[in-house]
Order: structure tokens, then sequence, then C-alpha cells
């Protein structure tokens, strides 16, 4: 593959999406059901694609959610389902779609107060947590994320109650209901986002300090206080941002944030080998800190789950 001549380079506004286009295509673009690329595909645990390709909008995150709704009832899972998403732009539509299908099935919903953000093993740690010790009403996840992809790109996974990435037998059951959903969508139950969002069903609650005074568990954290390292720690605009803080204030540790900017169209990154804008692990020191170096697991009776606190 040709090396772009754009490659290490800032961004140009050229290639900057246009959130509020990205968000149009997503209310107001319907899937063409001829067209394979159009249809709900899951890759590792989840669905990824983008508005302007047809291959991510509310059509098929109503289609996905309620065939998730379908695969709990299946299996019996009647324990809360907590949901997380990034700052990719099509992020927060995706939630608020999910939340409206979520709603009608009376599935308990829980999400992070204030329109929060949050990293994927978030979730999984919270699935796991509750899940710890039980033999029946479990919870489960989802996570709207497209990981590293381009700005213009959204995702949406599903965690099953061993807080990890859906196994293939899981997902090609989701998919193949989504599909039939996205062709015949009169089994979709939805409410409007103002009842979605009151209903006794749906809850608003902090993840971050749960998880934050969790990592004294799993990591020594006297022995990074003692060492007397400066830590710079960039977040690459992502749904770890808000962490960091109070991983230095409960851990008296020397973290400096060195750009906390959410940014949905990824202007602070440099272009990609390809010409394209996108997250990857390898661009900087900092993001390997955030991926390795606070990246412990926690293994419980239900499973493991990874600490760390990457992009999405």
């Amino acid at each position: 593959m040709p090396i772009s001549p754009l490659a290490g380079k800032p961004a140009p506004r050229k290639l900057l999406v246009d959130p509020i286009r990205l968000e149009h295509e997503y209310y107001q673009r319907r899937p063409d059901l001829e067209n394979p690329n159009e249809m709900v595909s899951f890759g590792t645990s989840g669905h990824r694609g983008s508005p302007l390709r047809g291959s991510f909008t509310e059509a098929h995150i109503l289609a996905i959610t309620q065939a998730i709704c379908d695969y709990r009832r299946s299996r019996g899972y009647d324990g809360p389902l907590y949901m997380g998403k990034d700052t990719h732009a099509v992020s927060g539509p995706a939630q608020r779609t999910a939340l409206e299908v979520l709603a009608a099935n009376k599935v308990e919903t829980i999400i992070q107060k204030d329109d929060g953000f949050t990293p994927t093993p978030v979730i999984s740690r919270a699935i796991l947590v509750y899940n710890r010790n039980r033999k029946e009403h479990f919870a489960d996840g989802i996570v709207i994320t497209p990981s590293h992809n381009p700005p213009a790109d959204g995702g949406f996974k599903y965690n099953p109650p061993n807080g990890g990435p859906a196994d293939t037998d899981v997902t090609r059951w989701v998919e193949r209901r989504a599909n039939e959903l996205l062709r015949d969508g009169t089994s979709i139950k939805r409410v409007p986002l103002a009842v979605a969002i009151k209903a006794n069903t749906t809850y608003q609650e902090d993840f971050v300090m749960p998880y934050v005074e969790d990592l004294k568990n799993v990591i020594d954290m006297d022995a990074i206080r003692s060492a007397g390292l400066k830590l710079g720690v960039d977040p690459l605009g992502g749904a770890a941002e808000t962490y960091w803080e109070p991983i230095d204030s409960v851990y008296h540790l020397d973290i400096h944030v060195t750009n906390p900017t959410i940014d949905p169209t990824f202007s602070f990154m440099t272009v990609d080998h390809d010409g394209q804008i996108r997250m990857r692990w390898h661009v900087s020191w900092a993001s390997r800190i955030s991926m390795t170096s606070l990246s412990p697991t926690i293994r419980t009776p239900t499973g493991t789950a990874s600490l760390r606190l990457p992009r999405g």
C-alpha cells in the first residue's frame, strides 16, 4: 500500500469530518437491503460502519438492540444491562436510539450519569462485579465504540455476562436476528427518547469512582507512588479522559494530562499511513501508558476483565 504524503502530518481541514452531517446521515439514511455491505455484520463482538457508507444508521442500531433484547430473553438474562459509549460523533446518537429500544423492552439499563463517556473495561468490570457469585439474574452490557476506527465510523458491541467480547456463537445469533429485523422492523419495540430517559428501568450512575477505587486491588499503587514517577498522559480524545484526574487524586500520583481535548473530528491527530485519521495504539508513548502501564486483570468466578484504560 502506498504511503500517503500526509502521513505523520497534522490533518488538514478537508480531512475532518462534519459531526452535524454524520448525525444527519445517521438518522436519515436508510440502508440498501440488497447491498451486503450495508447489512449488520459483526466482527470482534460488534458491528462497525459509517453513516456515510450506509452501514451504521439508526435502522442498524434499532435492529441490533432489539436483537440483543431477544437474545437476552432466549438466555434468561434478566439482570441489568450496563451501557457505555466513546467519543466518536455517532456514539451519542446510537446510545439514544438504543435506550429507546431497551426501555420499550423493559430492560433495566444503567448508563454513565451526565451523558458521560465510558471506556470498554469499565463496562466489563461492572458486569463482572454484579455477576460475582450469582447463579441467576445475570447482567450484561453494550459498548458503543468502533475502537480506533476513523472519526466517521461508529461501533456497537455486545458484552455477555462473562464481561468480555461476545463469542462467535453469540454474535452470529444477534447478527442473524438483527438482519431479520432490518428487513422487517415490525417486531422492533421503541418508545420516544423522553420516555426512555424517565423510564423506571433507566438508571444513571457514576461508573468512574467505583472503577478507580477498585484499581488498588489489582495494581500496587504504593509502588508506583514510591517510585517517584512523573507520568504524562495523553488520553487521545478518548473515553478515559475523565478517569485520569480521579486516579491521580485518589492515589496521589504525579499525573499530568497533556491534552484533555474531546473532539469528535480527531483534529488533534496526525494523519495515518494511508491518509486516514484514526487512533493507533502506537501513535505516542502516552497511549502506551494508558494501554500497558495500567493493564492488570481482575479474575472472578464469572470471567476475566482487563482494567486498562484505552480510548474507547
